[in-house]
């Protein structure tokens, strides 16, 4: 059987992307593990499903490289946006896409009638550690935590899925193939964790690297984005709206003091349309 897709990416963080009104897909986990390899396969950070919703425009079902099951992926439903509108699945604006974190309002800003930036309504961050989930209660921001000998002072945050950010004096020197792994499975966070490695450059800048669960060093990660800006802010480190460096790219994060929400500002392409035997 041969599987259409498209390859698209938000900053570098790119996925194979199917479209399910029109092809059903057994399997996803197994295949996203083939799709996702660089070498072997399409190449990604994992595989996203574009399939129907009795309650918005369209449902976002996305895996990790590894074939686990992601709940939310920022830049991500920025590329759902795009194809849902571009491909004429709905050609409304916003749109509405439901995630395994919620139903999300997307806000297109279009150009020649395809849309080239997408603004997310992220929702409110969750603190609490037992929602996060973290395996103690309470809130955790600023506090010491100690993975493989080293004291880092992190804050941890839900954008949907689990974040854990750190603040360093420098991203580039970091050996995050190592590092990455021993916040991800360190005992804290029994559903694993996706890091943040932030540079505060000034109260509206930020860099960062991330690693992700289940899929590694990524060059930009939304939700990530959106976690680091909350914990600069919650730590006086950064002012309610900022932009934050990622290797793929920027992305604008503002946490509205209106609503509580946090609004996420990015690009999303479309690189190329194929088939693949499956």
């Amino acid at each position: 059987m041969k599987l259409p897709f498209t390859k698209m990416h938000g900053i570098s963080n790119d996925y194979v992307y199917v479209n399910t009104f029109s092809t059903p897909v057994t399997d996803p986990p197994s295949l996203a593990r083939r799709l996702s390899e660089r070498r072997t396969g399409i190449g990604g950070d994992g595989l996203i499903l574009i399939c129907p919703s009795p309650t918005a425009h369209a449902r976002m079902e996305m895996y990790n490289a590894d074939g686990s099951r992601g709940a939310m992926c920022g830049n991500g439903i920025r590329c759902v946006g795009k194809y849902v509108y571009d491909h004429g699945l709905a050609r409304d604006n916003p749109l509405k896409i439901d995630t395994d974190s919620g139903l999300k309002v997307l806000f297109l800003e279009l150009e020649d009638s395809a849309v080239t930036r997408v603004t997310v309504d992220m929702g409110e961050p969750i603190l609490d550690g037992r929602q996060i989930p973290l395996a103690t209660p309470g809130q955790m921001i600023d506090q010491p935590l100690t993975v493989d000998g080293t004291a880092y002072q992190v804050t941890c945050v839900s954008m949907g899925n689990p974040h854990c950010v750190t603040f360093v004096e420098d991203v580039e020197p970091l050996a995050l193939e190592t590092l990455g792994p021993k916040f991800e499975h360190h005992p804290l966070f029994p559903d694993r964790v996706n890091t943040e490695f932030i540079q505060v450059l000034s109260p509206t800048e930020l860099n960062m690297r991330v690693w992700e669960r289940g899929s590694g060093e990524t060059w930009a990660c939304g939700t990530g984005a959106c976690a680091a800006a909350v914990a600069a802010m919650l730590t006086d480190r950064a002012e309610r709206r900022v932009s934050v460096h990622l290797r793929g790219g920027d992305l604008d994060i503002e946490w509205r003091t209106a609503d509580g929400h946090v609004y996420m500002t990015g690009a999303a392409e479309e690189v190329f349309e194929g088939t693949v035997e499956v």
